[in-house]
């Protein structure tokens, strides 16, 4: 149909679909057992949503939209997602699902002591002590003992940290 029997209202935007948290290109999606348990309650909700969305046809279309651009980024990550085994053993070294305390050595934050557990991407939240297995904090501590030492660039400023410990997270 030709463009000039549309009428310049009946065009409707696209729904804005948020965007997940980014994952490099190439990196494998690693996930935790609560990371995977949470991508799947999350799908839950959004299709429960999806089957009961409400208002007038127009609405529900623009919604039932959202949610969808939605469900097919939550989908590609749990069809891509890796769950971590984790060992009945303590870690002796720094792994990805691992808790980690480090001390800061120089710096702005020098003396204090930081301890977050490392996981996937989509579960990373600095309020939770969560960190990506892809910051650059993480990525500079991956593979570290007690006591070893490891740097990495924040803003302008070399970081010097040391790791002081090592553990599983309490199961949740």
């Amino acid at each position: 149909m030709s463009r000039g029997f549309v009428k310049e209202d009946d065009q409707e935007e696209a729904p804005f679909i948020p965007p997940r948290a980014a994952l490099p290109d190439g990196v494998t999606n690693y996930v935790t057992a609560r990371g995977m348990r949470l991508m799947l309650e999350e799908r839950e909700q959004l299709e429960l949503d999806r089957a009961n969305a409400t208002g007038s046809d127009d609405e529900r279309r623009r919604t039932k939209a959202e949610i969808d651009g939605r469900l097919a980024l939550l989908n590609e990550r749990i069809v891509t997602a890796r769950p971590a085994v984790q060992s009945e053993e303590a870690p002796s070294e720094l792994v990805f699902g691992a808790l980690v305390k480090v001390a800061y050595l120089n710096g702005p934050q020098q003396g204090t002591v930081r301890t977050f557990t490392i996981v996937g991407v989509d579960e990373a939240s600095v309020a939770e002590e969560r960190s990506a297995f892809t910051a650059p904090i993480v990525r500079a501590l991956m593979g570290k003992c007690v006591g070893e030492r490891a740097s990495f660039v924040l803003g302008q400023t070399k970081q010097e940290l040391e790791v002081k410990e090592i553990r599983w997270p309490e199961p949740e």
